[in-house]
């Protein structure tokens, strides 16, 4: 996958990513998909191209436990979030909705805003073709790649009929 990257900094909250006023009204993803990270960029969802990638610092996601945060990521076209680290409920929610996310110690250091990175999953790296630099990324386990591969928890019982633990 290649895309651009979309710098944010620590902390980011899930009241951030999408405002209580939207995530309270509807659970509609194309209508979550319009104001995806207005609380701290209110244009991001009209600039944001399939494909592109979240590129954060350490908890992000943090704040409420409910799914119209990554939900809201995964419409708006991003295709993975990279962050130094996530809180647990947000990368939870991501993976059951089949939103991948990455943890990659130091991002914050090797990315700019813009930059254009690609990401494999499946061989754990991201490579920051603006700067010609790959950084390692701490791959998941096996089982939840291929949850996110599926399309999430529900997809994949639907696939597998059974769960790996």
């Amino acid at each position: 996958m290649k895309g651009r990257a979309w710098k944010f900094g620590d902390n980011v909250n899930t009241d951030i990513i999408i405002p209580y006023k939207y995530k309270a009204r509807s659970i509609d993803p194309k209508t979550l998909a319009k104001h995806c990270m207005e609380g701290i960029d209110p244009g991001f969802s009209k600039k944001v191209q399939k494909g592109d990638f979240i590129v954060s610092g350490r908890n992000f996601g943090c704040g409420s436990s409910r799914e119209q945060a990554p939900v809201s990521i995964k419409a708006c076209g991003i295709s993975v979030v990279i962050a130094e680290s996530f809180a647990r409920i947000f990368y939870r929610n991501a993976i059951n909705i089949g939103l991948p996310v990455l943890v990659c110690e130091g991002v914050l250091k090797e990315v700019d805003d813009g930059d254009t990175i690609e990401v494999d999953l499946s061989k754990g790296f991201v490579n920051n073709l603006s700067k010609e630099k790959i950084i390692e990324v701490k791959k998941q386990p096996e089982f939840l790649e291929k949850m996110v591969k599926a399309g999430g928890l529900v997809e994949y019982y639907k696939k597998f009929r059974r769960f790996p633990w």
